[in-house]
């Protein structure tokens, strides 16, 4: 059974608009291990139109000695659009019907991770429909002041609950949650809550 996982740089104030403008200077090794790790784990990309544009004018011309490049440009590539027909990337499939019952149907039929890289609108929507496993937020030590948030108003309110966390050498933090369908409770319970915690 496969599992759809978001991996997405953010700063602390939540913006992934513009990655290149703020991650550079908090390049490190391990955080480049875990990277290479992750890219291995997955066995397809989801991807929405506009990061998979950004990503097929790009990808399939890099090359590096650990093999990244190779095993993005080779992954089962699946993405969400009602604009393409078709896509120009190696191995892409264009699931423009029905894509809440497609992403169900490839969990499973792939075993590993199913990767998504940005992809806002995508990720806020599978949120919606209950079909993302994972959102690991690698948090970059800035506080951007403007920008795309990949959480807008559109979202409805959701607790998640940590399941890892991993600090860099550089301060950069990975933090790994799963949705849950848990509510949040009232201020009134919660101090309720915590008193009988203090007490018990």
């Amino acid at each position: 059974m496969g599992r759809v996982v978001l991996s997405v740089f953010t700063t602390v104030d939540g913006v992934i608009e513009n990655p290149h403008e703020w991650t550079f200077q908090f390049v490190s090794l391990d955080a480049m291990k875990t990277g290479l790790d992750q890219i291995r784990a997955a066995d397809a990309l989801l991807l929405g139109r506009v990061t998979y544009d950004g990503f097929a004018a790009a990808w399939p011309g890099m090359t590096d000695e650990a093999g990244y490049a190779d095993r993005m440009n080779s992954l089962p590539k699946y993405v969400v659009t009602t604009t393409l027909d078709k896509g120009e990337w190696n191995n892409t499939t264009v699931i423009r019907d029905n894509p809440a019952e497609r992403i169900a149907q490839l969990k499973k039929e792939i075993e590993g991770d199913i990767l998504i890289f940005g992809s806002a609108a995508l990720v806020r929507w599978l949120l919606r429909e209950q079909l993302i496993d994972e959102l690991r937020l690698v948090t970059y030590p800035v506080v951007a002041g403007k920008g795309a948030r990949l959480f807008d108003e559109s979202v409805d309110t959701t607790v998640l609950r940590l399941t890892g966390s991993q600090a860099f050498s550089s301060g950069v933090v990975a933090l790994n949650y799963e949705p849950t369908a848990e509510s949040l409770i009232d201020a009134a319970a919660a101090r309720h809550a915590a008193t009988e915690n203090a007490e018990g």
